[in-house]
C-alpha cells in the first residue's frame, strides 16, 4: 500500500497534496507524459482553463486505466498552467477532481508551476504524473 504523509518537521501543505509518498516493494512504476486539455479526437476541449483542465484529468484517468491503474495509485502529479490568470479555473477543477478521486484526503505528492506559455498558445494546462501499481 502506498503511504502518503506530511511529517510535522516541515510546514503543513498549502493545498491538496502530501509532502511524501512512499512506494513499498511489489509495485510497478507507471510514468505518464504531459497531458493537455484535448478531447479523444485531438480537438481542444475549450478556450478556457476550466474546460481544458477537465479534459486533461479525463485523459489522465484514461491513461491510468490503460495501464491497469486508478487515480489512487498516483504518487506524483506535476501540473503546469500558462499564466496566473488561468489559476482560478484550474484550481476549481483540481478541487472537484481530487475530492472525487481522494475522498479521504490521501493526496499524492504534487507540484504546480505557472509558466509564461506551454507548447502552443492555445494550450493553457498540462499535467505529468507517476503512479505505482501493485504487481
Amino acid at each position: 500500500m502506498i503511504k502518503r504523509w506530511n511529517p510535522d518537521t516541515v510546514a503543513a501543505p498549502i493545498g491538496m497534496y502530501s509532502h511524501l509518498a512512499h512506494v513499498p516493494p511489489g509495485h510497478e512504476l507507471v510514468v505518464i507524459s504531459g497531458q493537455v486539455g484535448v478531447l479523444p479526437d485531438g480537438s481542444l476541449a475549450g478556450a478556457d482553463a476550466e474546460a481544458q483542465t477537465e479534459a486533461m484529468f479525463a485523459n489522465l484517468e484514461r491513461l491510468l486505466a490503460a495501464a491497469g491503474a486508478q487515480p489512487r495509485h498516483l504518487v506524483k502529479v506535476f501540473s503546469m498552467v500558462a499564466g496566473t490568470e488561468h489559476l482560478t479555473g484550474f484550481r476549481s477543477v483540481v478541487k472537484r477532481t481530487f475530492t472525487r478521486w481522494y475522498p479521504d484526503g490521501d493526496w499524492p505528492a504534487q507540484s504546480l508551476i505557472v509558466a509564461a506559455a506551454l507548447a502552443r498558445p492555445d494550450i493553457l494546462v498540462e499535467v505529468e504524473a507517476m503512479a505505482a501499481v501493485p504487481r
